[in-house]
């Protein structure tokens, strides 16, 4: 392991990266524009969690700095699934809208697997919806990719890490990140073509697994879980965790010390969030494109 006296690794910036891949869409909205089409994106929030309140004002404003039109639907907790479906059949319904964002959590009294499946694949810029999902198991490129594990993707393509035989550990097998993001790295194909493992709590000997990773991205939502000696030397890093602790907002790696260690890592805040965004935002002018409307 090397010593305290070794130089950092190389901060990968999330916020530069998605701000070029902003620059680039905002170009694509002008040539939109200019055909008489103005991208509509619709965000549905159900109660006040708090964190949703501010995820959803961040689109909001990266929508109006791109010319994306936007609405938001804020329903009380007590929204009935019905309630909830019929909105979405409306904004299905509206040529207006080409994509259609449903922010989690939902209360607990409404299935998201059935207001996910709910929205029209063609508006399903989250990605969620089955067709979409079956899609990117197939590895066909015509559907939706979720944002966050797509964001992923951009970021170390732009990084220039190589993922071509790679060994790539991902930490949690979530809907949202885990699995999706095992789906995309192991596709044959572009800024794939790695060797995937997915660890999760039953894993037995996580660190084992994570000291054989050319690229460990933690997604388990444990803050600071990834410790440094968990941590092949020069190895890529890729923090997705948002865990609230103490008032503050601190990811799933051990950021200070691991960042002795990896070759690369992404810091938190200021990392994968931001792409998020940005993949949203993609996902928007891709269904705009797509649309005859």
């Amino acid at each position: 392991m090397p010593s305290i006296t070794s130089p950092l690794s190389t901060i990968i910036d999330g916020r530069a990266i998605a701000a070029q891949i902003l620059g680039e869409l905002t170009s694509r909205v002008g040539e939109l524009k200019k055909r008489g089409k103005t991208p509509g994106l619709a965000f549905v929030r159900v109660g006040e969690d708090a964190a949703s309140k501010v995820y959803v004002g961040r689109k909001e404003k990266t929508c109006a700095e791109l010319g994306i039109v936007s609405e938001t639907h804020v329903l009380p907790d007590s929204t009935s699934e019905k309630e909830l479906l019929a909105l979405i059949s409306k904004l299905n319904c509206d040529s207006r809208l080409h994509g259609i964002l449903v922010q989690a959590p939902l209360p607990k009294h409404i299935s998201e697997s059935k207001i996910y499946s709910a929205v029209l694949p063609e508006k399903d810029v989250d990605g969620f919806h089955p067709v979409n999902v079956g899609k990117l198991m197939l590895g066909d490129a015509s559907g939706f990719r979720p944002c966050t594990p797509a964001g992923i993707v951009e970021l170390l393509a732009r990084s220039e890490v190589r993922t071509d035989g790679a060994e790539v550990i991902v930490l949690g097998r979530g809907n949202i990140v885990g699995k999706p993001m095992a789906a995309m790295l192991c596709q044959k194909g572009k800024n794939a073509n790695a060797t995937v493992t997915i660890c999760h709590s039953a894993t037995r000997d996580i660190k084992s697994h994570c000291l054989r990773a050319d690229i460990l991205i933690a997604a388990m939502g444990v803050p600071e879980f990834v410790k440094a000696d968990m941590v092949k030397p020069s190895a890529v890093v890729i923090d997705v965790g948002v865990n609230r602790v103490d008032g503050k907002i601190v990811g799933d790696v051990d950021f200070a010390e691991v960042q002795k260690i990896a070759g690369k890592i992404t810091p938190n805040p200021g990392g994968v969030g931001p792409m998020t965004i940005a993949m949203l935002m993609q996902n928007t002018v891709r269904a705009a494109e797509n649309s005859g409307n």
